[in-house]
């Protein structure tokens, strides 16, 4: 069964304030459905955006890496 929290839930979760949860949901950023005015989160939905965005950040921070020692090494 899912496990279903409010914005207020995943707010404290993911340590992030509730107009900014609003806004990513609103924005599609983050998967949530809402009911009545309320929004709701599958909490294994947000789990592998999390995951996602986490796997696309190091790899973000090891492309940079190999800049950096591509650049140090044409300055040699």
């Amino acid at each position: 069964m899912a496990n279903i929290v409010t914005a207020r839930e995943l707010g404290q979760y993911l340590k992030l304030s509730g107009s900014t949860i609003y806004k990513l949901a609103s924005g599609g950023e983050l998967p949530g459905f809402k009911v009545g005015d309320s929004w709701r989160f599958d909490m294994d939905e947000i789990a592998k955006v999390v995951r996602r965005k986490m796997d696309a950040a190091r790899e973000g921070l090891q492309r940079d890496n190999v800049r950096s020692i591509k650049k140090s090494r044409e300055r040699r």
